[in-house]
């Protein structure tokens, strides 16, 4: 039986470096691969493979392009603020017990910038 190692997102780009320092700076990432054509980022956490099919984004929002868990979403979110990112919606807690805010990367996507609720 096969079994999913890793699901990788793909952003086409026309400035490569342009996207990889926006990902790179905002969430901390590491360059795992750079071939100039290709750049894969990220961490040497390993993550659970996950892939979300939805029909809107929660709480009236659009349904985002990629969405990132991150261990403190404020963090992220004053660091995006820093960088004069545009964020829509603001920070805030959703009823399904996250705090998230969507960020837009340089090529247009809608990035879900998320952490869990601790009780």
């Amino acid at each position: 039986m096969t079994v999913v190692k890793r699901i990788i997102a793909n952003i086409a780009a026309d400035s490569v470096p342009k996207v990889r320092e926006f990902y790179a700076e905002l969430f901390s990432l590491d360059v795992l691969m750079d071939l100039g054509w290709i750049v894969t980022l990220g961490t040497a956490d390993k993550a659970t493979t996950q892939l979300s099919i939805l029909r809107e984004g929660g709480s009236g929002a659009p349904v985002p392009h990629l969405s990132i868990e991150v261990s403190d979403v404020d963090e992220v979110y004053a660091r995006a603020r820093e960088m004069n990112c545009t964020i829509v919606p603001d920070s805030r807690n959703e009823p399904w017990g996250v705090r998230r805010f969507f960020v837009t990367d340089p090529t247009s996507k809608i990035v879900n910038v998320l952490s869990h609720i601790r009780s």
